[in-house]
This record gives C-alpha cells, sequence and structure tokens, in this order.
C-alpha cells in the first residue's frame, strides 16, 4: 500500500513540474506554443500543379524541385520585408485520393505576412540570376546573407537571367573531389561578349553568382573567359544541380501552378480565436470535471485530478514535437478530452457492479479496470485507425486534426488505466462500509 502510494505522490509531483515548464515556457518564449496561420495571423496560398505532361516516375522529384525553389523565394528578403517571414512553410500534398482523380497541390504558409498579391508576385516570378562584381576593399563576408542587405558588399549586376542561353547539369572533378555535380551555363552572343569582358578587366577579383537574390557561388576570377562559358558550384547535390538548371533553362518554375485559394487571417483574429479556444476549453473541462464529481464522487474527483494530469502531457507534447496548433487541433484536443473522461466512465460502470455484487472496494476497482479494459482498448484503437487513415489522406488542416486527436487518444489511454488506476488504489480502501458505498456510489444512489 505504502508502494503505492509513492507512485501516486511521484505522479502529481511530476505532473505538476511538467504543468510549471509548460506555463513558465511559454511566459519567457523559451518554447512557445506553435500556431497556424488562422491562430497567429498571416496568409496562406493553394496552388494546383499542373503535371500533365510529366512522366509519372519524374513527378515526385518535379514537385520537390517546385517546392524547394518556393522555399527560397518566400524566405527572400523581397517578400519578407524589414522583419522577414516568421518560419514559412512550403508542403507539397497529393488531394483527392479517395474520390480516384488526384491531384498535386503545393501549400504555402507565411505567418505574419498580409500582403496577399505581393506574396502571389514572389512566387510567380522567374529565378533572377545575376552575376555581380565584389565590392573593391572588402575583406570579409557575412556567414548569412538573408539577414544582411547584399549591395553592402556587390555593385550591381553586370549579367543577368536574359543573357542566358542555356543550363546544363555536369560532373567535374575538383581539389579533393571527384563527380563534382556543377551547372554550366552557356551566355548568348551578347552575354558572350560581356562576360567575356568583365572578366577580362577583373582577373584576380571575386564575384557572386547569385540565385533569387542569393549567393550560390562566390569564385575568384583567375583569367577572361571569351567563350561565354561559366560554371556554378556550391556544394550542390546532383538533384539540387539538376533542378537549378532545369530552372533556369525554363526561366519560370519547373512546374505549371494554380492559384487556387488564399487565405488572410490578422493577428487580432488569431489572437481572438486563440482566446476563444482557450475559454470553450476552459469550460468544457470545468463542466466534465464537474460532472464526474457530482456523480462518482470520489472516483470521479480522482478521475478529474487524472484529467488534469491528462491535459498538462499533451500540453507538453505538443511543445516538444511540436505540434503547429490550429482551431482545429484545439477542437481536436477538446474532443479527446471528452474521449478521455470517456474510458473513466467505462471503468466506474464496472466497478459500481462488482461494489453491488458483494466485492470489497479494492477487489471492485481491480475487477472494473480489468473488465473495461477491452473496451477502451478496442474504442481507442478504432479511433487511432480513424486518426491515422485522415492524416494520411487528408488535407493540411485535416492532418492537423488527426495528428491532434490521434496523440489525444494515446495519452489518454495511458492516463484513463494507469494513472486513475494508481490513485485509487492508493486510497487503500479495502473493508465494506457505509461510507465506502457513499463514496463509490454513483449520483443520487448509494
Amino acid at each position: 500500500m505504502a508502494q503505492k502510494r509513492v507512485i501516486a505522490l511521484v505522479i502529481l509531483v511530476l505532473g505538476a513540474l511538467i504543468g510549471w515548464w509548460v506555463y513558465h515556457s511559454e511566459m519567457i518564449g523559451s518554447k512557445p506554443f506553435k500556431l497556424g496561420l488562422d491562430l497567429s495571423g498571416g496568409t496562406q496560398l493553394v496552388y494546383r500543379a499542373d503535371t500533365a505532361n510529366i512522366p509519372a516516375a519524374q513527378v515526385a522529384d518535379q514537385m520537390d524541385g517546385l517546392r524547394q525553389l518556393l522555399q527560397r523565394r518566400v524566405n527572400s528578403r523581397s517578400l519578407a520585408g524589414a522583419t522577414g517571414v516568421l518560419e514559412p512553410l512550403v508542403q507539397v500534398e497529393k488531394s483527392g485520393g479517395l474520390t480516384g482523380v488526384s491531384e498535386e497541390r503545393v501549400i504555402v504558409e507565411l505567418p505574419g505576412v498580409t500582403d496577399t498579391q505581393k506574396a502571389i508576385d514572389v512566387i510567380g516570378q522567374t529565378p533572377l540570376l545575376e552575376f555581380r562584381m565584389l565590392k573593391q576593399g572588402v575583406t570579409t563576408l557575412p556567414s548569412d546573407f538573408s539577414t544582411t542587405s547584399v549591395d553592402t558588399y556587390f555593385e550591381p549586376a553586370a549579367i543577368t537571367g536574359k543573357d542566358l542561353a542555356s543550363a546544363q547539369l555536369q560532373f567535374q572533378s575538383g581539389t579533393g573531389l571527384s563527380n563534382e555535380p556543377v551547372v554550366v551555363l552557356k551566355f548568348d552572343s551578347e552575354g558572350t561578349k560581356t562576360f567575356a569582358d568583365l572578366t577580362a578587366k577583373n582577373v584576380g577579383r571575386y564575384f557572386g553568382i547569385f540565385i533569387d537574390g542569393i549567393p550560390v557561388s562566390i569564385p575568384v576570377i583567375r583569367e577572361s573567359i571569351p567563350n561565354g562559358t561559366a560554371v556554378i558550384s556550391g556544394s550542390f547535390t546532383a538533384q539540387e544541380a539538376k533542378d537549378l538548371a532545369s530552372n533556369l533553362n525554363n526561366g519560370a518554375l519547373p512546374v505549371k501552378i494554380e492559384l487556387l485559394s488564399t487565405q488572410t487571417v490578422s493577428g487580432t483574429l488569431g489572437a481572438k480565436a486563440v482566446q476563444d479556444g482557450l475559454v470553450a476549453g476552459l469550460w468544457g473541462v470545468g463542466f466534465v470535471a464537474l460532472f464526474m464529481i457530482l456523480w462518482y464522487r470520489l472516483p470521479g474527483l480522482l478521475a478529474a485530478v487524472a484529467l488534469i494530469l491528462y491535459i498538462v502531457v499533451n500540453l507538453a507534447l505538443f511543445k516538444m514535437i511540436p505540434v503547429t496548433l490550429t482551431a482545429a487541433g484545439i477542437a481536436a484536443f477538446i474532443l479527446s478530452i471528452g474521449m478521455a473522461v470517456d474510458a473513466n466512465v467505462l471503468i466506474f460502470e464496472r466497478m459500481k457492479e462488482e461494489l453491488r455484487s458483494g466485492k470489497t472496494a479494492e477487489e471492485a476497482i481491480q475487477e472494473g479496470f480489468s473488465r473495461a479494459w477491452p473496451s477502451i482498448r478496442d474504442s481507442n484503437i478504432s479511433s487511432m485507425i480513424t486518426a491515422v487513415i485522415l492524416f494520411w489522406l487528408g488535407t493540411s488542416l485535416i492532418k492537423g486534426f488527426a495528428l491532434v486527436f490521434g496523440l489525444g487518444v494515446l495519452v489518454s489511454m495511458l492516463t484513463a488505466i494507469t494513472v486513475s488506476r494508481t490513485f485509487l488504489l492508493a486510497l487503500g480502501i479495502a473493508r465494506k462500509s457505509t461510507a465506502t458505498r457513499f463514496f463509490f456510489g454513483s449520483g443520487i444512489s448509494h
């Protein structure tokens, strides 16, 4: 008995510590909850990709190349402005699998960006290729150009993508490297003349090769290059070099895309959604706990404590994974709270039956949990299967709901079967008495 009480105390202390960490990390901002656009504010763009003319075996590679290119663009300062885009998300998904007609989609989420038209313009632009000389007197360069002005270090572009005739993936040997993937550029007649003149006059100087405003290579000019050929190297993988060459050749995105929908949520509306969700959750938990205490008395009180621990553990997991919380995700979390209580209801009803048959409280607790477990297990497994299917086949909004719901169901099994049982057994009520019948009774009956 002493061992059970020690375990129960340890569970309570751990729950309190986890709850403190969840609260403290949110207050100081060290590990805040990750909120979706509908809660934090921002812009979401949904595009449909035209893959009709792409061989099936190449669709995945082309879509991944599209995702990488869009990711680079939304991270550019031309879209982020002075404040920068906060953790933009670009993801590819296949929709319509259940209807038999599937299509490839790209979802671009831009937290903090409310200028929808500017976002659309940046995403739809052609790749910007620039050759820019390093300014005289510059001896050191920043490690990250995304947070500084390139114009501080480099002169205006001497050659751009309009002078390009073709781009091709090749493999070249280099110092300490073999078969290094590079992109070989061929300029048109005007570009060849300009490039030859540029290299002849600047032997020994560095110049930057920029794609969409980001330097991918900063080589030194060792001699005049009159044949109109330049090589871009930058520790590329073969696929990255292939995608870059394809994008430069096409002069546009590797896959044609069509804008399906846009959604813009202001920060004010997002904050209100968070507040409303919090209020709804508190009322829901409060009424559920009140019902459990009034109807199931002492076991109901312990179930309410277990429910609080369940909430604390889930919130901690949301921070640690992390889970991007949306309005749908909050709804799934509140729904999972109800399911967590449902398991306790099954257990307590079984316990009442055992008490009525003449067994002691401890025997009723053991038998109640044992007999209720198959029903709890089967119902939760069916819920988990549903969550997996929704996550596998659903859109991003449905995936968020499915993840939170599935995680909640999994944790609820732990708290209902383990925590509630430990608390009840730690009471040490073994004898039959009027008090026992009252505290383990139900509703207005004994």
